[in-house]
């Protein structure tokens, strides 16, 4: 072969190359390269949504994260604000997200959490008292004051709670809903518990108050809350479309799942620790790096390279 020959030839690879590289970027449009998550302050999406970004970085996508009220996020998808919610809490979270979902605004990817359960809790000497049931609250209201609490205001879980109330469930017509925040609840039950006081809160599984508090959840509210206790499965939702528009930040997407242990300790870092929560999802993350391997499957980085190896190189962990 000519030097001549010779030069014409490696042009061409290299052009080939170029292309190639160019077609692998051009799977997803420009738009795709800044993922915007919509966060509702529950240290469970908190930390979710903080290892969610550790990964798309790590692929070279740019993240974003504004945190908003559920019905805000809810809003924010269907206006094309935001691409991406990890809190699809199913089904307390029904009459919120099912709206728009059925009318095409939002997509329900597959479910990132099994096994979780939202509904009223109490102390659990307050559950040794008798109080077992929601059907036994009434009977008590005066220690508890005739008043459930929960979390920041448009919440499902708080709209539940008044639908009980606004339905007379349980003879709850005349109790309140305290409108607070998961801190603002925790810091209540705290204070409460120090002194064996009566309370009944929004209580939810993952989270560390299942192991800081000894406490019970209470049985008969299946027609709310849903059944076994409020058993529940949490769903990754995004803007309608989004998946196939952004298909490989759609596969991650759409492999990332999590476990309860994982969650708990996640949320044990930020809540009790004191931790940023980028920083505990990323030693999260060194920690256990064999669930890269599940969720980075069928994933690339922005630019088509090996999107395993690039995450690894990004947290600095071994090859």
């Amino acid at each position: 072969m000519s030097n001549h020959t010779r030069l014409l030839f490696s042009g061409s690879l290299l052009a080939m190359g170029v292309l190639a590289a160019g077609v692998a970027q051009a799977n997803e449009p420009e738009s795709c390269a800044n993922v915007r998550f919509a966060e509702v302050g529950w240290t469970d999406i908190t930390a979710t949504t903080a290892v969610a970004r550790e990964l798309l970085e790590g692929l070279g996508y740019e993240t974003r994260v504004d945190t908003v009220s559920v019905p805000i996020a809810y809003s924010g998808m269907r206006n094309g604000d935001f691409d991406v919610f990890l809190g699809n809490w199913m089904p307390s979270m029904a009459s919120i997200s099912d709206p728009y979902i059925e009318d095409g605004d939002v997509d329900r990817l597959s479910a990132n959490l099994e096994g979780a359960k939202y509904t009223l809790a109490v102390p659990q000497y307050v559950h040794d008292a008798g109080v077992t049931s929601v059907a036994d609250l009434d009977e008590h209201a005066e220690q508890f004051e005739s008043v459930i609490y929960g979390i920041e205001a448009g919440n499902d879980g708080n709209e539940l709670i008044q639908d009980m109330i606004d339905d007379d469930a349980f003879g709850l017509g005349d109790w309140r809903l305290r409108d607070s925040s998961e801190a603002g609840m925790l810091a209540e039950l705290r204070s409460k518990v120090g002194n064996e006081e009566w309370m009944v809160f929004l209580g939810w599984a993952p989270h560390p108050m299942n192991t800081n508090f000894d406490m019970a959840y209470l049985e008969g509210a299946d027609d709310y809350f849903g059944p076994d206790m409020g058993g529940a499965t949490v769903y990754t939702n995004t803007r309608a479309g989004y998946a196939e528009e952004c298909a490989n930040v759609g596969t991650l997407l759409d492999n990332l799942s999590f476990t309860l242990e994982m969650e708990n300790q996640l949320m044990a870092a930020i809540m009790d620790d004191g931790e940023d929560p980028r920083d505990a999802a990323r030693a999260l993350l060194q920690a256990n790096p064999e669930v890269l391997d599940e969720w980075l499957t069928g994933v690339s980085t922005r630019d088509g390279d090996d999107g395993l190896a690039a995450v690894h190189a990004a947290l600095d962990i071994d090859q």
